[in-house]
Order: structure tokens, then C-alpha cells, then sequence
């Protein structure tokens, strides 16, 4: 069987919190850009490991620095939003598609191309974005769930009413590359302060034991697999879970039939 890991960041730095209403806690994302950054990208750099970066325009004009050394480093650079505020929380398709445009408009000037990716900020999808995500011409998205371990084409025009059937929506050209939440390590370890419904405070052996059966399974039993990982800089960078991500690493780069690659190409290759 072949098999492929997406490694993806989402490097929301301080606008993890701002969009939040939580400037009190924006010394963890500045944690996450001074020291797990870093961190992150020298284990890339030893490994020789390609990886995609969801940055907010918010992050990139925060943190030009190390937003430039992840763009040097050759790592693919996706949309994040410009705020990082929730989708659904914007007034009209009109902020909606400006902060859109303004996170078009930071990637732009930090690697001198459009972004083809997107990555919702802060949850789902609003009832125009996907309509908005087409406007803007993206070719592919990671923030969708209707599959664990295969690409898909992404629907627009679902309806879910609550005392109708579901309507699944038409096929976008926008390809998927699903995630799962328990593969996010921000929800399984992170000790969100926003509410007792996030609140999620595990074990990295828990975790990664998870992570690894999951990959196993997919590995022996779907061929051309792909297993994205949602990882947050300021959750990842720490320790022990950076020595535990690398061992993940060390032993996935070791079975037969597996690879390393950026959202975006697995999108092409789809």
C-alpha cells in the first residue's frame, strides 16, 4: 500500500486569540512564532520533510521575520483569513470577502504569488465562502471532514434543515484535503480557556499512540491514503510532544510506501 502525510500547520500566532476576544492570552502565540516556530521548522530541516502553513495576513504582518524564514524555507504557504475571526461571525459577504482578500494580499507580498490553498480560521464555513473561495479562484481547501483518509471534491449549496432531509450540494472544482478534529493537536491537548465545551487537556503518549494505530490501519487497508495532521505551532513546539512528533516521523518515513508531501501537490496529483 502507499501512503501519504500532509504535516500542516496552522500558524495563528496572536490572532488565535484577538479573533477571540482573549488579548490576555497572546503571549502563547507569541511563544509559538519566537520559539516553536523554529523549533518546527529545524525538525523539518533535518528530516528534509515538505510541509503546508496555514498563516493568517494578521501573522504575517505581526511576525515578518519568522513568517519569512517559513516561506525561505521552501514550506508551501496557505490562507488562513487575514483576522482569523470565525467565518459565520462576519456581518456580510462584504467583510467576509475583504478579510479574504487582505490574507490574498499578505501571502502576496511574502512569496510573491497567490495562494492556491485555504484553510478556514476558527471553524467552519459560512454560507458564502465556498462561493467566495471559487470567486477567488482557489483550487483546494483543508478544513472539511466527509472523509478521513481520501481527497475529495468539495460541495457547496448543502442544506441542513432540521425537520428536513440533508442535501449534500453540488460538486465544487475544489479539491478536499480532510482533517479530523482528534487529529488536531490543539483540541486534544491544548487547555482551551473558552469555554468547558473546548476544554481538552490529554497526554502526548495518548495522542500519538492514536495518531499511529490510525496511520497503521489506513496504511494496511486504503491504498493511496492520505492522513493530514492540524498541528499549531504553539501547541506542537512544546515539549514532549516535539520529540514525540519527530519519533511519529521517524517511524512512518520507515515503512515501506510511505511519503511526506504539501497539501497542494496531493490536490494536484488528485
Amino acid at each position: 500500500m502507499d501512503s501519504t502525510v500532509c504535516l500542516t500547520y496552522d500558524f495563528d500566532a496572536v490572532s488565535a486569540w484577538t479573533a477571540n476576544g482573549m488579548p490576555g492570552f497572546a503571549s502563547w502565540g507569541v511563544y509559538g512564532a519566537d520559539v516553536a516556530a523554529p523549533r518546527l521548522l529545524d525538525l523539518h530541516d533535518r528530516h528534509d520533510l515538505p510541509s503546508t502553513w496555514f498563516v493568517p495576513g494578521h501573522t504575517i504582518e505581526s511576525f515578518p521575520e519568522v513568517a519569512g524564514d517559513v516561506a525561505d524555507a521552501g514550506h508551501e504557504i496557505g490562507h488562513h483569513g487575514w483576522s482569523h475571526r470565525s467565518l459565520p461571525s462576519f456581518e456580510s459577504e462584504a467583510a467576509e470577502r475583504r478579510d479574504i482578500a487582505r490574507g490574498i494580499d499578505a501571502i502576496y507580498d511574502l512569496t510573491g504569488e497567490k495562494p492556491d490553498g485555504f484553510r478556514t480560521p476558527d471553524g467552519g464555513f459560512s454560507k458564502r465562502t465556498k462561493r467566495l473561495l471559487e470567486e477567488f479562484g482557489f483550487e483546494w481547501d483543508s478544513s472539511d471532514t466527509a472523509h478521513d483518509f481520501e481527497p475529495y471534491k468539495l460541495r457547496a449549496g448543502e442544506q441542513a434543515p432540521v425537520y428536513e432531509p440533508y442535501e449534500r450540494g453540488e460538486p465544487t472544482d475544489i479539491v478536499e484535503i480532510p482533517y479530523l478534529w482528534h487529529r488536531d493537536d490543539w483540541m486534544q491537548l491544548f487547555p482551551v480557556v473558552s469555554g468547558p465545551e473546548w476544554v481538552a487537556y490529554s497526554t502526548e503518549e495518548a495522542v500519538f499512540d492514536r495518531w499511529s494505530a490510525e496511520f497503521q490501519w489506513m496504511h494496511e487497508h486504503v491504498d493511496g491514503g492520505v492522513y493530514t495532521l492540524l498541528l499549531h505551532p504553539q501547541c506542537a513546539g512544546r515539549i514532549p510532544f516535539l520529540t514525540r512528533l519527530e519519533t511519529f516521523i521517524e517511524d512512518v518515513a520507515a515503512m515501506e510506501g510511505t511519503r511526506f508531501a504539501t497539501a497542494g501537490s496531493v490536490a494536484e496529483e488528485f
